[in-house]
């Protein structure tokens, strides 16, 4: 147990100053700081269609008010009072005969 101790020490003694020393070497830090952002914009750029979409497109195919305000209502209403289960315990299995052909 200690000659393995002390067979570590002196390869962290070897292997610590080294990577110190290498540490000065490395340059990349200022071109990834340098790039900083670009992948972002990039991302968000190419998911926005028509930036000027408000300016030249003044009604935009869709539902009318009614349609939607009664869909946004069904919607709100589903959450504030879900249809129950009828039994907890029992969760995805249906209630019909798996068994086969009888």
């Amino acid at each position: 147990m200690k000659l393995e101790l002390v067979n570590l020490v002196r390869r962290a003694a070897i292997v610590l100053p080294l990577c110190a020393a290498l540490n000065g070497c490395m340059s990349s830090t200022p071109i990834w700081d340098k790039h900083m952002g670009e992948a972002l914009k990039a991302v968000t750029q190419a998911q926005i269609i028509d930036p000027h979409a408000a300016q030249h497109a003044p009604s935009a195919p869709g539902i009318d008010g009614t349609s939607a305000a009664s869909a946004m209502d069904s919607y709100d209403k589903s959450f504030r009072a879900p249809t129950p289960s009828p039994n907890a315990f029992v969760i995805g299995v249906g209630s019909g005969n798996a068994g086969g052909g009888q």
